[in-house]
């Protein structure tokens, strides 16, 4: 029996503390979790405690940690956008092996400069496309390459974010302003982007995408409409994006049903009733949809022909019910049709009845239909044996360069993009 994996969190955050540290107490023969690296001193409290890490493998940043010697075999970069090439950079230098939560980063000069940090130091970088390793997508992908649907020839995807979501992270919360993170294809699409270029098994060759902020502006604030909900607006008991309603009352996302979840707990660390409300009065998470800062879209959509001649089309938009993800493939001998939330596929062959393929949902024990374990579990088997993963730098930054690529076709009126042409115009250079 080999030894777990030793690992430092680096962010104790919904990624690092909610999703990866656990892994380590479900799994404590495949992982051990040795130090934590967080500025928030409740964070970084509750996740001491939380997995008895004495005061000298506690730091409040990753400069802190990283100025030791090293101390586990890898490190998890779960830190905001903007700091994962410089934080990556660090764990580099001090020799771990890494996961580095995407997107890698906004800049194609950042992302060049980390593949070639990595490539020369020789160590291994897994980014956390995690939807790669969901059971659903793991069917989709074996249907492709067993040959049944023909000759892949189109492939329609879209990522269909609840309203609730969209207005806790891409209103209110922390990926609200693309020049302070990253652009939201990029930010919450680039599994997708992976996903489209893995299926495919091609890089993409042109893009062109248009789409904006729509509805989350000032246009569109209603008469009258405080700064907070909580502040005496006159439409709170009828509109939908009213903060006490969807982090206290709401039954799918509210404390009141639910207890402290992944959003409550981006409000304040350690989350009760009293806690949030005192912070909804007067915090981020607390403001009027429309009288926020955010400039990222609620609504995108994207074109793109692969270099294997594939189209591919994704749309994006933030006003749904829940969120889940859809997907069409379509072949020379059939096609197929899927719903990751619902975990269904359905494939049909030209001339013959459609087959309908339920996943077995009781396997999915973590988050993005049970890719978060998965990619662990194989990320940690590559270590052990050998190799890279699925998923390592040098694959991801395909689904960055397509999203960035995306953005600057939006940018600019819709524009068709040659993705190499727009790649190589860009040094691989640190802006750190």
């Amino acid at each position: 029996m080999s030894e777990p994996v030793s690992v430092v969190i680096i962010g104790a955050g919904g990624r690092g503390r909610l999703t990866y540290a656990p892994y380590a107490k479900k799994f404590p023969d495949r992982m051990r979790l040795v130090a934590v690296a967080e500025p928030n001193d409740v964070r970084r409290g509750l996740m001491a405690q939380e997995y008895a890490l004495p005061p000298d493998k506690q730091f409040v940043s990753a400069e802190a940690l990283f100025s030791q010697p090293r101390m586990a075999d890898m490190a998890f970069i779960c830190t905001q956008d903007g700091d994962h090439v410089r934080h990556a950079c660090l764990a580099l230098e001090r020799g771990y092996d890494l996961l580095l939560e995407k997107p890698v980063s906004a800049s194609v000069s950042e992302c060049k400069y980390l593949l070639n940090k990595a490539e020369t130091l020789g160590r291994s970088v897994t980014v956390c496309h995690v939807l790669r390793y969901a059971p659903f997508y793991q069917k989709v992908k074996e249907l492709i390459s067993s040959g049944a649907l023909g000759r892949v020839i189109a492939v329609q995807a879209s990522e269909n974010v609840g309203y609730w979501h969209q207005a806790h992270s891409f209103v209110r919360g922390n990926w609200r302003r693309a020049d302070e993170t990253s652009p939201m294809i990029l930010a919450k699409c680039c599994h997708d982007m992976d996903i489209l270029v893995w299926l495919t098994e091609s890089r993409p060759r042109k893009v062109s995408s248009m789409g904006g902020t729509a509805f989350f502006n000032a246009a569109n604030a209603p008469e009258g409409a405080p700064t907070h909900c909580l502040l005496g607006c006159p439409v709170k008991d009828s509109c939908p994006y009213d903060a006490e309603k969807i982090y206290i009352h709401d039954e799918l996302t509210g404390y009141d049903f639910n207890g402290p979840g992944w959003m409550q707990s981006a409000v304040v660390p350690d989350p009760t009733l009293e806690k949030l409300m005192d912070a909804l009065r007067t915090g981020p998470y607390g403001r009027c949809v429309f009288r926020c800062d955010n400039t990222v879209v609620d609504h995108q959509a994207l074109c793109a022909e692969m270099e294997n001649g594939v189209t591919v089309s994704f749309h994006l938009n933030g006003f749904n019910q829940r969120n889940y993800r859809t997907l069409r493939v379509s072949g020379t001998l059939g096609d197929l049709t899927g719903d990751l939330d619902e975990e269904t596929i359905v494939y049909t062959p030209f001339g013959g009845k459609p087959q309908t393929i339920r996943m077995n949902v009781q396997e999915t024990i973590s988050g993005h239909g049970g890719g978060d374990y998965r990619m662990l579990e194989e990320m940690f088997r590559a270590r052990r044996e050998g190799g890279a993963t699925a998923t390592d730098l040098c694959r991801s930054l395909d689904s960055h360069f397509m999203a960035l690529a995306a953005e600057h076709s939006r940018l600019h009126g819709g524009i068709l993009v040659d993705v190499d042409e727009f790649v190589a115009g860009f040094d691989a250079r640190s802006a750190l």
